[in-house]
């Protein structure tokens, strides 16, 4: 009996022991928490305000740009390097001396260094870039003074290298600094403050693509930006994508040698799938400049120069199409069986209308011509006759409309313009005044109000070259893995404009295009013993140029092909150049080019050409 009471005392005792060390350890836990939370807890809380993250920025290579055979690189990166100051780093009697031995070893002021860091931030723990683009020479001596320069760092960043420069300058574009307008608005896309971004062509349209995506390096650092962790976190950048583009370098420097130091543009595309095969506008810039020392200089001299080398004239102006605009006439008669295409209207050279007398450019007058004779002497009273007569201004307009012109041509480059298609409404909304049949008369001739830029132009002969069809333009082609090369995107064809057109309406508009070359107004200039071409020759009147006219010839190639097999070419020579009938040849040059695989001399030697390099008065007929 005793032994039990005994057991059960050990038992009860275990219990009260046990109850005693929880309540012991309930009480030390509950002090520490009042120490932590009560006594402690302003202390705890202006720590945890003096520790943050610093967070670095660790800059992404952008993707490279190929030309269409994905081998030949445009545009590829160069070692280069950022050079960057931690100001509170710096012993405050030492900073200013600091300063001035760095911008000697940058080739700047200390000014422009006190631009960077203001007077408040000189205590600062963070990191500002004083410069970019900083060769290896520089960072070397820099690297072996620096104990003299406490606080100074760098940082690998790679710089564009534009490889072929010159016409591609307005396809491919250049690269910049972010401005403080372009963070404010990207900053939600991960752009930041010592961001690189495209600013004009390709690199602004692909921005996104080629960026890449940004690494990062956190440390853990006190209130006043002193790192106080012991190894950093890196989350290593990754690569922008490689861009593969339509263009052919070949066929790119043929149309440059052949338009040569001439103010204008030409656009080769593939009618079939809406790829541009080159761009060239002239005069053009070196896209290196805006990745050099002097890019704010040489920036201003661009914007200065009277013949505007910063605007792709082959899709940032648009010009009176002139005679090439009578395809599209052609077309309307037709389909609206407005006239005969037999019956012939006689050329005395003049057209006299609402007091006025309107000439034709061959001012003797072609007598009387039919649809295909109108077309292939350009014959201005023909086409008077036709849009004063038989077609008016409003049904002009609207086959205009059809073939693209006065609307976006939806390439993808950031700047373009879409022209002007007027009728009686947009000339009254435009300047406040009433249409009359003189407008009518030089709309006929793609003349007075009518334009179009050069790839509009282009596309127009893509609609007759594919019977009703233009593919929406494009410059990429491909998006590439810049890792694995493995082909992420392939551009499709897109067709922009799908016309309601009769057949019968397309052969015909054909084969007189290519009566035009045969027994029309360019007969000498468009003669190609190996390629057969159709094509429009046409003469911009222009204001304030007097005896001078912008040049034009449209074509595709060859005529007997299958689309597939085709190029359109839409080719202008501006009259600030002072008159020579250029344009024909120029386009006949780069045609021959093509499907012979010639270089620009072997193209002039093999159609005869060469002795017209010398020649200061190519030929003074027009039209």
């Amino acid at each position: 009996m005793f032994k039990k009471y005994e057991d059960k005392l050990s038992k009860n005792s275990k219990i009260i022991i046990l109850l005693i060390f929880n309540l012991v350890l309930f009480f030390v836990y509950s002090l520490a928490l009042f120490r932590m939370q009560i006594v402690k807890g302003e202390d705890y809380k202006t720590q945890s305000k003096t520790i943050s993250s610093l967070v670095n920025t660790l800059p992404a290579q952008r993707g490279e740009i190929f030309d269409r055979d994905a081998k030949t690189l445009l545009v590829m990166n160069s070692d280069s390097f950022a050079v960057e100051v931690i100001p509170g780093k710096i012993p405050s009697d030492k900073y200013d001396t600091v300063m001035m031995k760095l911008a000697n070893y940058l080739g700047i002021t200390k000014a422009e260094i006190d631009e960077k860091i203001p007077k408040k931030s000189r205590k600062s723990y963070s990191s500002f870039q004083i410069r970019s683009n900083v060769p290896f020479s520089v960072i070397s001596n820099i690297a072996e003074n620096k104990s003299d320069l406490p606080g100074v760092s760098w940082i690998s960043k790679p710089t564009r290298n534009y490889l072929h420069t010159a016409s591609l300058s307005h396809v491919i574009g250049y690269v910049g600094d972010i401005s403080n307008d372009e963070v404010t608005m990207l900053y939600n896309q991960g752009y930041k403050k010592n961001s690189i971004i495209g600013k004009t062509g390709i690199e602004k349209q692909y921005d996104s693509l080629l960026q890449g995506v940004p690494g990062r390096e956190m440390s853990t650092v006190d209130v006043h930006g002193r790192i106080i962790s012991d190894k950093p976190i890196v989350e290593p950048p990754q690569s922008g994508k490689n861009l593969v583009l339509t263009i052919d370098s070949r066929i790119q420097k043929l149309c440059e040698e052949s338009l040569g130091n001439r103010v204008g543009a030409v656009v080769v595309l593939k009618p079939a799938t809406g790829e541009v095969l080159a761009m060239v506008s002239y005069p053009y810039y070196d896209s290196n400049i805006f990745v050099s020392d002097n890019s704010a200089k040489e920036y201003a001299k661009l914007l200065n120069d009277q013949s505007k080398p910063l605007i792709n004239r082959a899709v940032q102006i648009s010009y009176p199409p002139a005679s090439t605009f009578k395809i599209i006439m052609s077309t309307a008669m037709l389909q609206e069986n407005a006239f005969p295409a037999n019956k012939k209207i006689e050329c005395t050279g003049e057209m006299e209308y609402g007091g006025r007398v309107f000439h034709c450019h061959e001012h003797s007058g072609h007598g009387w011509l039919d649809l295909k004779n109108g077309l292939a002497q350009s014959c201005d009273v023909y086409y008077w006759t036709i849009g004063r007569d038989y077609l008016g201004i409003e049904k002009i307009s609207s086959y205009a409309k059809e073939f693209g012109f006065g609307s976006s041509s939806k390439i993808d480059l950031p700047s373009q313009v879409s022209g002007v298609v007027p009728n009686a409404e947009w000339k009254e909304k435009t300047f406040h005044e009433k249409w009359v049949g003189g407008d009518t008369l030089s709309c006929s001739i793609g003349q007075g109000f009518m334009e179009a830029t050069p790839l509009q132009l282009a596309n127009m002969v893509a609609m007759v070259a594919n019977s009703g069809k233009i593919y929406k333009p494009h410059i990429l082609k491909e998006v590439r893995d810049p890792v694995t090369d493995e082909v992420i995107l392939n551009v499709e064809p897109e067709i922009l404009t799908e016309s309601t057109i009769d057949p019968y309406v397309w052969k015909q508009v054909q084969d007189d295009m290519r009566y035009v070359v045969t027994d029309g107004t360019p007969v000498y200039p468009m003669g190609n013993k190996t390629v057969k071409i159709a094509c429009k020759t046409g003469t911009a009147e222009v204001d304030g140029y007097k005896d001078s006219w912008h040049s034009w010839l449209v074509a595709y190639a060859p005529y007997d092909a299958p689309p597939e097999e085709q190029v359109c070419i839409a080719t202008v020579v501006e009259a600030c150049n002072g008159w020579e009938w250029w344009a024909p040849y120029c386009t006949n040059i780069i045609i021959q080019g093509i499907f012979n695989d010639q270089t620009f001399d072997e193209s002039i030697t093999a159609l005869g050409f060469k002795y017209l390099l010398d020649s200061k008065n190519i030929q003074t007929r027009r039209d």
